[in-house]
């Protein structure tokens, strides 16, 4: 397909035009106008990159791209090595951040509530980027963090008695432990988020609310894969995710 095209799909799949966000998304570096390979990554670094285009890629697509705000406007240093990669190999970078935190199906709140047994009963916060869930039977903290690690393959951070009791669920991917209170306000059992903040602790301890900070990267290495499959099969394109381990 068409770059093009695929920008367009993705703009209007993801409806890019909804949100405010801190960084442009969509096509940041343009490459060659035919894809038929696409790479999908959690963020857009040099390892991601070298694998990508190694393996042949026409488009690398990432959750984590480039030009955030405040971000220093020049390039030099990493940014410049990173894409004067993508221009010389002619291979496009496409971001997609809050869009694809969001996405009904494909987005990394969608993917981790699916893999953790959550059933959505809402959302919250700015733009409506976090949700609201209960599992399907009642677990204790203790139990519901070991099915986390197994499932995400990462020992999370766990604020909270072990033997509470745990249905109700709020959880938002990534850094989002600002959320932490207005999930409280939910009346939620447990809120789940990638980043834990100092504040955090001392609500959790003080409401009785456990918070679970899961790791950053990897509560969010789901939604860019399931865009990358989705696309895949909608266009007959090849597909290969590149992980690169993160313990943030």
């Amino acid at each position: 397909m068409l770059l093009n095209e695929l920008r367009d799909y993705n703009a209007s799949l993801l409806q890019t035009n909804l949100f405010k966000d801190y960084c442009p998304n969509g096509v940041q570096v343009e490459g060659r106008p035919v894809v038929r390979r696409i790479a999908t990554g959690v963020t857009a670094s040099q390892q991601v990159l070298d694998e990508a285009i190694a393996w042949g890629a026409d488009a690398i697509l990432v959750h984590h791209g480039y030009f955030w705000r405040n971000e220093e406007a020049t390039i030099v240093g990493i940014k410049k090595k990173r894409i004067a990669q993508l221009l010389h190999s002619d291979v496009s970078l496409l971001a997609y951040h809050l869009p694809l935190d969001a996405h009904a199906e494909l987005g990394n709140n969608a993917q981790l509530g699916k893999l953790l047994g959550l059933t959505e009963q809402g959302r919250f916060g700015e733009q409506n980027i976090a949700w609201l869930g209960a599992l399907a039977q009642p677990q204790t903290l203790t139990q519901f963090t070991q099915q986390i690690a197994h499932d995400l393959q990462r020992i999370p951070q766990v604020i909270g008695q072990s033997n509470q009791s745990i249905r109700k669920v709020a959880w938002c991917s990534g850094g989002a432990q600002g959320y932490f209170e207005a999930a409280i306000a939910q009346g939620v059992d447990a809120y789940i988020t990638g980043e834990i903040s100092e504040q955090n602790f001392h609500l959790a301890a003080e409401t009785g609310v456990a918070f679970i900070a899961a790791g950053h990267h990897a509560t969010e290495r789901f939604g860019i894969q399931a865009l990358g499959e989705h696309l895949a099969n909608q266009f007959g394109l090849e597909h290969r995710f590149f992980d690169q381990d993160n313990p943030i």
